[in-house]
């Protein structure tokens, strides 16, 4: 809950501010960005290692019986939460955290003065961020239906994906982008996106361990609601690509170097 306490102290502070070229954040939101923009914003969220690195293991979890092995280990000894109740109850927690923290960073956002242009520009930012989550929800429903895998626990078949870890993503995703606009200090920003994936990471293993999800359902789930978080953030919001990889080499004497960066 830090995070989401931290994120309401800067809502005084920065709210009010503009963003570096003197726009309020959520003015330039639009529901026809164009097609190249689309696509961009399509093809950035896939490359996005918060996108394949969750889908690579949900496929690596496919050998022999892991996917099941893993979840029944994790029913069976409860590692993190203690008990299945528990887990259960974590996972509800954690999710609304996530929710809790996006809505924090949208109040927390340089939109401006507080006058109309200041709500309207934060009721049109706030509008993809529930375009997203509306997106992803009814992604998530769409698949359950068509999979139709029973869950661990027998009780229903609606197993894939999990739309608490879906959920929870597109929410930590739109916070961690939301961040990128707040004037922070490089510790603190830090800090608050490394919450935030916690939280996410937290809510699908609670899902693990209550026996509602298989280890792959919760992994496709937060591929899933980091890519729509993504996506919908470039695209329609107009703010800049989030977490990005680059490699490169420069040769030196008797060899080269090769640099891996991670910018957010």
């Amino acid at each position: 809950m830090r995070k989401h306490i931290l994120l309401v102290a800067c809502c005084c502070s920065s709210a009010c501010a503009s963003l570096p070229d003197g726009s309020r954040w959520g003015a330039s939101a639009t529901l026809s960005p164009g097609w190249r923009q689309v696509e961009a914003a399509a093809l950035n969220a896939a490359q996005s290692p918060w996108v394949w690195g969750p889908l690579a293991g949900a496929a690596v979890l496919q050998v022999d019986s892991w996917d099941e092995d893993v979840s029944e280990w994790a029913r069976d000894e409860t590692p993190v939460f203690g008990s299945v109740t528990s887990a259960e109850d974590w996972s509800n927690g954690l999710r609304d955290a996530a929710v809790a923290g996006y809505v924090a960073s949208v109040l927390a956002t340089p939109s401006g003065a507080l006058d109309r242009d200041w709500l309207a520009a934060k009721a049109k930012g706030a509008a993809v961020g529930l375009g997203a989550s509306v997106a992803t929800s009814s992604i998530t429903s769409g698949l359950k239906s068509l999979t139709a895998r029973e869950r661990p626990n027998g009780v229903d078949d609606r197993s894939f994906p999990s739309g608490h870890a879906s959920t929870a993503a597109v929410f930590d995703t739109l916070t961690v982008r939301n961040l990128q606009s707040i004037d922070l200090s490089a510790g603190l920003r830090t800090t608050l996106q490394v919450g935030a994936g916690a939280a996410t990471a937290g809510t699908a293993w609670a899902r693990v361990e209550a026996g509602d999800h298989y280890p792959s359902d919760v992994l496709f789930g937060i591929a899933l609601g980091n890519f729509m978080g993504a996506f919908f953030t470039e695209a329609f919001l107009g703010l800049e690509p989030g977490a990005r990889l680059a490699f490169s080499a420069a040769p030196v004497r008797g060899g080269a170097v090769l640099q891996w960066e991670m910018r957010f």
